[in-house]
């Protein structure tokens, strides 16, 4: 398998670095149980990873190199989490409401993938851009085209998602708890912040103090939008607390 850490030239094949990803959530998708919360946003996201594979491939992206490294550097921050909630240690704050709910009966699916996607867009997007940036020696305006097209898919299937995991049509009501939940995240909203955010980092770059400061306050405030998205919603005579490991 391809390790996600070894990420090629330009002269090198763009779908390496999206394959190598993808491996790694095929990997986590049999290894992780139907109700596991953090496998219901890893079959999401294994979806929009293969979906971008396959535009990239197809020739849909014009710049399918920067494409191809952004969307690795992107996803190696949700395998980097996983990874150090799996070792015992604390993941980023932003990450830690889904990881700590995953096995909690009242979070329904819908939730848990909104928490997944707010997490790794509205935190780990910002920083890919800088990562990517590092990686090709470009600044984030070099990378707007292919920011906007890997946000298009992104969106695209954040719509498919909800169609996928709605409960029923119970949620047309608007007194039901989830609809009021997910009308009040906005996936366009959390876009336009993490190419800002992006912008704010690179313009930080030479004011390291600074940086880490705004960093840890976007982790901070990504978190607590996280946390709002897994309130439980639904009462369970086999309710589990939330898991306190990470």
């Amino acid at each position: 398998m391809a390790h996600i850490e070894q990420l090629p030239g330009r002269g090198a094949d763009v779908a390496f670095c999206v394959d190598a990803v993808i491996d790694r959530m095929r990997a986590l998708d049999a290894a992780l149980p139907p109700g596991d919360g953090v496998g219901v946003f890893n079959r999401v996201y294994l979806t929009v990873t293969e979906e971008v594979g396959h535009r990239i491939t197809a020739g849909d992206f014009p710049e399918p190199h920067a494409s191809a490294v952004l969307g690795a550097c992107f996803a190696r921050r949700y395998l980097s989490a996983v990874d150090t909630w799996a070792a015992g240690h604390r993941p980023p704050a932003c990450w830690r409401p889904l990881f700590q709910y995953r096995r909690h009966p009242g979070v329904r699916p819908l939730q848990f993938a909104l928490a997944g996607i707010n997490a790794h867009i509205g935190h780990d997007l910002a920083l890919a851009v800088v990562d990517t940036c590092g990686v090709l020696r470009c600044a984030p305006p070099d990378l707007e085209s292919a920011f906007d097209r890997v946000g298009d898919v992104l969106t695209a299937l954040e719509e498919r998602i909800r169609e996928a995991l709605m409960p029923g049509p119970d949620l047309l009501e608007i007194a039901d708890p989830l609809t009021h939940l997910i009308g009040s995240w906005s996936i366009d909203r959390a876009r336009d912040g993490a190419w800002l955010a992006a912008r704010s980092l690179w313009a930080l770059r030479t004011l390291p103090e600074l940086a880490g400061e705004f960093t840890e306050r976007l982790d901070d405030s990504v978190g607590l939008v996280g946390r709002f998205l897994v309130t439980p919603l639904r009462r369970s005579p086999s309710r589990s607390a939330p898991e306190s490991g990470g």
